[in-house]
């Protein structure tokens, strides 16, 4: 045998502790750097589902940041139209549409990443009707 003469020792790994599930007093408050809608938001999706780790919330506030930028994107379309006149006088799409999309990117990807639920929930397996 080519162990002989080494001593083996076992390793005696420590159970780990169940993370402690989050109350309403251990509750983070919103960031900051969140509008009203984000911070409602936060505080829903920390009472709906157990994100207590920090890249979850780091993740999370990222996500909401986007959704934030995203509202303030469609606001100033939806008040200027998709199209706007340059300096010439003709019609060019907003500058603020591919801000929007990379926002909503974002926000769908820190979502997803916290494999959040996103979609609605079916009432029956399968496709839906009329399909």
């Amino acid at each position: 045998m080519c162990n002989e003469g080494f001593e083996t020792k076992k390793i005696m790994k420590t159970p780990s502790r169940p993370a402690p599930k989050s109350t309403k007093t251990q509750q983070r408050p919103p960031p900051k750097s969140l509008s009203a809608e984000g911070g409602a938001i936060w505080k829903r999706l920390l009472a709906d589902y157990e994100i207590n780790d920090e890249a979850g919330l780091l993740l999370l506030q990222t996500g909401l940041e986007a959704y934030d930028r995203l509202k303030q994107c469609q606001q100033a379309i939806q008040r200027d139209g998709p199209q706007v006149l340059d300096k010439f006088g003709y019609l060019k799409a907003h500058p603020l549409l591919p801000a929007e999309r990379a926002s909503r990117t974002q926000m769908l990807a820190a979502f997803k990443a916290l494999h959040l639920d996103i979609e609605p929930l079916h009432d029956r397996p399968g496709r839906p009707a009329g399909s």
